[in-house]
């Protein structure tokens, strides 16, 4: 109901651009063009978490980028998910670029989720609307793109606010999964692309990764060395060395069975690059990757 109700609201009263504050004026040209304006890069933390995929950011986090962010995520400003979801796509785009993405198979896209209890207080999930923004932008310009919303808590995380990098790792790890039965419809994929709209630590993402990772069959997915495919490769090699998969009989999450038996290649899993991308990053993050 707060969506319908922010939705309805936005429609009949004047708004002010959440960027800056020009008044009358939904979003302006100089905050989209702070979100939108630049091409999306690489982007790592420092600390890296170990595990964490190849990162591509569409902006910088501070500013109008921020305050736009904000005002989707805590203030229920739902038409700026448009915007966003034009951001996402670049990054998107620019991950699936970097991996050296070829073939015309289906890309996932998988939201980091948010814990239950915010989703519930801010009435939507702003990062999975993000996300379908994305994919549909992506649809529109022939790249066959879906939104798999699969991840989801198995148990409760602090709030991360405060933490450190190292903290924040103790904190998320181990608490995510996929959802029994999603493990078919991820080894379909030819990418898949883990969304998130801030990447502060990469804890989250790293998490992420080795949920979806584990379903897969990839360990030790996307951890960098230092060059732009060392991550591709890093899980391009840990795809071709793991063991036999199968499906669980119930149709679950089709985690690994070690029989001690090399996978052919021509059963190899094709989703066996994962990536990530999200809207913002922390500005230390791209003044790393200057140097």
């Amino acid at each position: 109901m707060r969506g319908w109700w922010q939705d309805l609201t936005d429609l009949v009263l004047p708004v002010d651009c959440p960027g800056c504050g020009t008044p009358r004026v939904a979003l302006c040209a100089g905050c989209r063009s702070a979100l939108c304006g630049a091409a999306p890069r690489r982007v790592r933390p420092d600390p890296q978490p170990r595990g964490l995929p190849a990162v591509h950011a569409a902006a910088p986090y501070g500013g109008a980028v921020r305050a736009v962010l904000l005002a989707h995520k805590e203030r229920g400003a739902l038409p700026l998910a448009e915007v966003l979801g034009e951001a996402l796509a670049g990054a998107v785009r620019a991950a699936l670029l970097g991996a050296g993405r070829v073939g015309g198979g289906p890309v996932l896209l998988v939201p980091v989720p948010s814990a239950r209890r915010a989703v519930r207080a801010r009435g939507h999930d702003p990062v999975r609307r993000s996300a379908l923004a994305a994919a549909g932008r992506l649809r529109r310009t022939g790249m066959p793109v879906s939104v798999l919303d699969v991840l989801r808590q198995r148990r409760a995380v602090e709030d991360q606010a405060g933490l450190n990098s190292r903290e924040r790792q103790v904190n998320l790890s181990g608490a995510l999964e996929v959802v029994p039965g999603a493990g078919r419809l991820l080894r379909g994929a030819e990418r898949i692309v883990v969304v998130d709209d801030l990447m502060t630590t990469g804890a989250s993402l790293t998490e992420a990764a080795r949920a979806v990772g584990g379903v897969c069959g990839v360990h030790g997915v996307g951890e960098e060395r230092g060059s732009t495919t060392a991550g591709v490769r890093g899980a391009q090699v840990a795809a071709e060395r793991q063991r036999e998969i199968r499906p669980s009989p119930d149709g679950g999450d089709g985690r690994a069975s070690r029989t001690g038996k090399a996978l052919p290649a021509s059963e190899m899993h094709r989703s066996n690059t994962i990536l990530a991308a999200v809207v913002a990053a922390s500005p230390a993050s791209f003044e790393i990757n200057r140097n």
